[in-house]
């Protein structure tokens, strides 16, 4: 834990929250500044910034805490938004998912998708690259 970390106070108990689960592990609570009804977050109480500082069997519980929250909700449409570094839009240095049902255009997460024509020979290059390090 670290003692400055907003989201390691919330799992000590000296910032209060509105719980949703807790286990050994996983701790979900209700987003104070939701995007829409129900935006929940859902993170391991192990401290690390980035995902790839999370240990596997913390993932595993919180993925299937997230999947059993929009269950309970009832939500037909959400997304599931994991931020890593600050121009990844990651404002909390503590792995955290959010659950935001998009009951409408309107409220929810609002995505662009710039995608670009890629490479074949790049991208090929690139498989490699990334498969030779698995």
């Amino acid at each position: 834990m670290s003692a400055a970390c907003i989201f390691c106070k919330i799992i000590k108990g000296d910032i209060p929250s509105l719980k949703i689960f807790e286990s050994s592990k996983t701790l979900a609570f209700l987003d104070i500044g939701p995007l829409s009804k129900g935006h929940s977050l859902i993170i391991p109480k192990y401290h690390g910034a980035k995902l790839h500082e999370i240990p596997d069997d913390q993932l595993a519980e919180v993925l299937s805490v997230t999947k059993k929250i929009a269950i309970a909700q009832g939500v037909e449409d959400y997304n599931i938004l994991q931020n890593n570094g600050r121009i990844a839009h990651q404002e909390v240095d503590h792995v955290h998912f959010h659950l935001i049902p998009k009951p409408n255009k309107e409220e929810g997460l609002t995505v662009g998708w710039p995608t670009k024509p890629a490479d074949k020979d790049e991208l090929k290059k690139l498989l490699e690259e990334i498969k030779s390090k698995m």
